[in-house]
């Protein structure tokens, strides 16, 4: 099938085309990401990342290249952002290691930070945080202080100490997202 009946019958979200399409192209994409992506996990998560948003995209495709290269080209795309995220975990967190699982989800292709703007919307985002929120993350991400000894510092329970911990990390990443 030539590649305009392709695009024009994946519009119809006929699923025997979606599965035609898939087998078509989701071995080459495989081996070609394989080539570049030592996890097998990593290469897999790419793979769907890509062929998600090929057909995501697919109103934007205007039939300039082939199918095929416009399909590659997204996984290349793909595989720089996974690289670009790993880059970027790495210098961030090897800085402020404390602080990776807060961030290290919001931390995607879409928001490709440097090591610095990242940091220091780590410490924006700190500062602006409630004192109350800003004083158990430092406890607990910073100065390394188990929950229990943040309660006892603090004069409250242990549940209550979990409990605004919690709310302080939903807050973190709230200002994080909105900075």
């Amino acid at each position: 099938m030539d590649d305009a009946t392709l695009v024009s019958r994946l519009f119809t979200h006929d699923r025997r085309v979606v599965l035609e399409f898939y087998r078509e192209y989701a071995p080459q994409l495989r081996r070609y990401i394989h080539g570049r992506i030592a996890h097998r996990e990593d290469a897999e998560e790419i793979l769907q990342d890509t062929l998600f948003a090929f057909l995501e995209g697919l109103r934007d495709f205007q039939g300039k290249s082939s199918i095929r290269t416009y399909l590659f080209s997204i996984c290349q795309h793909k595989i720089i952002d996974f690289y670009r995220r790993k880059k970027i975990k790495h210098l961030v967190f090897s800085q402020i290691p404390q602080l990776e699982m807060l961030v290290s989800p919001l931390v995607g292709p879409e928001a490709a930070f440097d090591e610095t703007l990242v940091r220091e919307k780590i410490h924006k985002v700190l500062k602006t945080i409630a004192p109350v929120y800003r004083q158990v993350l430092v406890l607990k991400y910073l100065e390394h202080v188990p929950v229990e000894d943040i309660a006892r510092k603090l004069s409250i329970s242990f549940k209550s100490a979990e409990s605004r911990l919690f709310r302080a990390r939903k807050n973190f990443v709230e200002l994080f997202l909105s900075v």
